[in-house]
């Protein structure tokens, strides 16, 4: 429908200039008055004329009448269709929203709106995690897009002209959820390559894709299928640690929060510090219950006298009120 709307302004314009040049070059009439002649002419109002027209210009009249009658009632229709069935107000909204992604930084891309690219986004969006997504079904962003503000693009995220129009090479991260691994392939390869420093989650449905996914650049990799079998075992094997580990989440509205702290997040006052030097416990009542070092080793429950280095990552648990008071602590 936008394509024929294009099609109707761009004949109803030419029908204008011709006009519009005609009135000017035959009668001599000013711009304005040639204006005012070929729109009285095409939409056939009846006004009188501007002078009286010489034989040259009543032929020419006759032309436009005939020529534009046509297109005039064609153009004015689809333009009416288009208002009267929304188009032209999902057009703007679209405009709209590819404008606010240009202008998106430090945002996650997710790749496919099916179960598991749903269950991301939910996710990113109690985090307040901006978000872009990218899904190739008109009819699931349509009945998702009725339902919130979320950002859409229709299109094939294995594209790279879909990938850039995500914004990715400004993103820090993409989730490709999409349900064949060699589609989930193409968009790491993609977004690997046109923006480096960007985290890749994948989803794969067998363990054969995970090697190949890990050399194309994807720094995780999860099989749906595999975590629910193994959460489901856990359920029968150790009901009560699986419980114990659900109330801890790394959302701010649960009860008990995990959160993870960057070294070079925190002031510089608190840098080459001791755990002990820290005094987090005491301060603010969470704990420091693991660490990665810059080598990417996990210590869990560091002693006190471990030293808080460069390209350190700290891992605190507690309440959402000792969460909150450790970031004010830090300065986060």
């Amino acid at each position: 429908m936008i394509s024929k709307m294009r099609y109707a302004v761009l004949l109803l314009a030419l029908i204008f200039i011709i006009g519009t040049a005609g009135y000017m070059l035959i009668e001599k009439y000013s711009f304005l008055d040639s204006l005012y002649m070929t729109v009285i002419t095409v939409a056939t109002v009846g006004f009188g004329e501007v002078h009286p027209l010489s034989d040259g210009g009543k032929i020419f009249t006759m032309f436009l009448i005939l020529s534009s009658m046509g297109i005039f009632i064609y153009s004015i229709s689809v333009i009416t269709t288009a208002i009267v069935d929304g188009e032209f107000r999902s057009y703007f909204k679209d405009f709209r929203i590819n404008a606010e992604i240009k202008k998106m930084e430090k945002h996650v891309i997710v790749c496919g709106y099916g179960r598991n690219g749903n269950q991301a986004v939910a996710e990113l969006a109690s985090h307040g995690q901006a978000f872009v997504i990218i899904e190739q079904n008109a009819a699931i962003i349509k009945e998702a897009s009725a339902n919130n503000g979320m950002h859409f693009i229709e299109g094939d995220a294995t594209t790279d002209e879909i990938l850039l129009k995500a914004g990715i090479k400004s993103a820090k991260a993409v989730i490709t959820s999409l349900p064949l691994d060699a589609d989930n392939l193409f968009v790491v390869l993609s977004a690997r390559s046109m923006n480096p420093k960007l985290r890749i989650i994948s989803r794969a449905t067998s363990d054969s894709s995970i090697k190949k996914l890990t050399i194309a650049g994807a720094d995780k990799i999860v099989l749906p299928e595999k975590v629910g079998g193994a959460h489901m075992a856990a359920l029968v094997l150790k009901p009560d640690v699986v419980d114990f580990l659900k109330s801890i989440s790394v959302y701010e509205t649960s009860t008990v929060n995990l959160e993870e702290i960057v070294y070079k997040d925190i002031p510089v006052s608190f840098h080459q510090k001791t755990l002990a030097d820290l005094d987090i416990r005491n301060k603010t009542g969470a704990n420091i219950i693991g660490l990665k070092t810059s080598e990417g080793e996990y210590i869990i429950n560091p002693a006190p006298e471990t030293q808080i280095q460069a390209h350190t990552k700290f891992f605190v648990l507690g309440t959402p009120d000792q969460i909150t008071k450790m970031k004010v602590l830090f300065k986060i």
